[in-house]
């Protein structure tokens, strides 16, 4: 077993939206850092969300007043810093006569609208969908009236991604595919035995604290001999959603009342498809093996269909994806109503921090950072240097106004005239600015080597290896990117091989930086 001699001022497991970010604002304020993953970055909760940065509208109905205005502030700091990956979107809300009233949807929607400190994104208006071509696609004549409010999408894999590059640029140890397999304290010091799980090579890293960032398995983590009895419980609730062909043409989203007081959203997803979701039930099965079930399908159809004027049936379904939430246990009679907050345990056997993370949503991933940190404040040599700098600093590829992705997509064509420009738009919104240095001096379609299929190149897959900790093709084309819904299966074994033949190590291969 090898054992790294350095201690680390932190070790963090856990490689989703929470730990990574964790990761990115402790090494931006001078700690160092360790961080393990047993699988992919974001391959457990982080990416299968329902996209969205926002406030969460159904959240004031169960009062969760500080959650929605935390949120409504983050929304437009995250919109800052990651302009790529995060793009306003307008929601349309129909109002459904026999479910809440419209007052109260304005009242809701005013709170929204003045709670969070919005500055840049349109505020609420009313919505005459008899007139609006947001009620075309909407039953005749059922629905006469909305309400129009903002909110943002996010590319929640690739912003996961991006806290654990821009992490790894300022001098983190970034580890996927490795497993804590034990946790020790002694002296003063966490050692953290692992095991590769490509490779089967253990290893052992030692940190004066040590963040729990385990999601579904928070508790898990907890039972490799930490020596902690946990007093705070998971509650798992499962988040199906499913994908249909585009249903219509405008650009907008609709937020569904369902008549279980659910709320159901229907979003324009990839350009040509839509996205619908989600489900919240309890879940007591292995997370890593969570899928939509049959019924989950029936229900966002049947959820969509009592405003679509075209049925949606499960036979227009063409991908499906489920993730489990590890949210705080509150005791909520029902998973709907459980909270959305985050909530931290920290516990010092022998005087040894460990700090457990339980709940948290997207939107609140940066917060939920510096609040972390601010817990481990007594313990850590840096904790309190630039604190608020992640709110500040744009992520890999975001220096750049919230205004500029056209701009920025119409310099990729001008500098690379072989680009077509759904290939320019869609390099442009994963990697900002620093699709220029993945695209290098190339001069023709053939410098990118290898097509792979759906504008996928050589060139793209060589830098999500050697720059994203890509390993294989469900990485890049479900995680990195959602050219998955595009590829067929004989193209994406065919990545796969190409992949198994040209690893390569997973030390930066290009500088960091924004525009050459």
């Amino acid at each position: 077993m090898r054992l790294l001699e350095r201690i680390f001022d932190l070790a963090i497991i856990g490689g989703g939206v929470n730990g990574c970010g964790i990761a990115r604002d402790a090494v931006g304020r001078g700690n160092t850092v360790f961080l393990c993953e047993m699988n992919d970055l974001a391959s457990g909760t982080s990416s299968w969300s329902t996209k969205l940065v926002h406030g969460g509208l159904r959240y004031l109905e169960y009062y969760e007043f500080r959650l929605v205005r935390e949120a409504l502030i983050e929304r437009e700091i995250l919109w800052g810093i990651a302009p790529h990956i995060i793009r306003p979107l307008r929601f349309v809300l129909p109002h459904h006569a026999g479910l809440r009233p419209a007052w109260l949807l304005r009242l809701g929607l005013f709170l929204y609208d003045h709670i969070g400190g919005r500055h840049l994104l349109p505020a609420t208006r009313s919505v005459d969908l008899r007139r609006d071509e947001v009620g075309r696609p909407l039953i005749p004549n059922r629905y006469s009236r909305a309400f129009e409010y903002s909110d943002c999408f996010v590319d929640d894999a690739r912003l996961v991604v991006l806290n654990a590059r821009d992490a790894a640029d300022k001098g983190a140890e970034i580890r996927t595919r490795t497993r804590a397999t034990d946790i020790k304290q002694s002296d003063g010091i966490w050692t953290v035995s692992m095991v590769d799980t490509l490779t089967g090579a253990r290893s052992s890293i030692q940190a004066r604290a040590l963040v729990n960032a385990g999601g579904p398995w928070v508790e898990d983590v907890l039972g490799r001999g930490a020596g902690v009895n946990a007093k705070a419980k998971v509650r798992l609730v499962q988040g199906s959603h499913i994908v249909v062909k585009k249903l219509y043409d405008h650009d907008r989203a609709y937020m569904f009342q369902n008549a279980d007081g659910r709320i159901i959203f229907v979003i324009p997803y990839q350009d040509d498809f839509t996205l619908i979701g989600t489900t919240d039930r309890d879940y007591d099965g292995d997370p890593a093996k969570v899928k939509a079930t049959p019924e989950e399908i029936e229900y966002l159809c049947a959820a969509a269909s009592e405003y679509l004027a075209k049925p949606v049936t499960s036979a227009d379904v063409v991908w499906t994806y489920s993730g489990v939430r590890p949210l705080y246990d509150d005791g909520a009679s029902e998973a709907k109503a459980a909270t959305r907050d985050y909530v931290f345990e920290l516990d010092t056997p022998g005087g040894v921090p460990l700090l457990s993370i339980y709940g948290g949503k997207i939107t609140t991933y940066r917060r939920l950072a510096e609040e972390a940190l601010e817990r481990l404040s007594p313990y850590l040599r840096s904790a309190k240097a630039r604190e608020g700098w992640t709110g500040k600093w744009p992520l890999p590829g975001g220096d750049m106004d919230v205004s500029d992705i056209d701009g920025l997509i119409a310099e990729l064509q001008r500098g690379y005239p072989f680009l077509a420009h759904a290939h320019a738009r869609r390099l442009a919104r994963a990697y900002g600015t620093r699709a220029i240095k993945l695209l290098g001096d190339a001069k023709s379609a053939a410098d990118l080597g290898q097509t792979f299929g759906a504008t996928l190149t050589e060139r793209e897959v060589r830098y999500l290896m050697a720059n994203e900790w890509a390993v294989t093709a469900e990485d890049i084309v479900w995680r990195r990117s959602k050219l998955g819904l595009r590829l067929s299966a004989d193209e994406i074994a065919a990545l796969d091989d190409w992949i198994r033949t040209h690893a390569v190590s997973q030390s930066p291969l290009l500088e960091a930086g924004g525009r050459s």
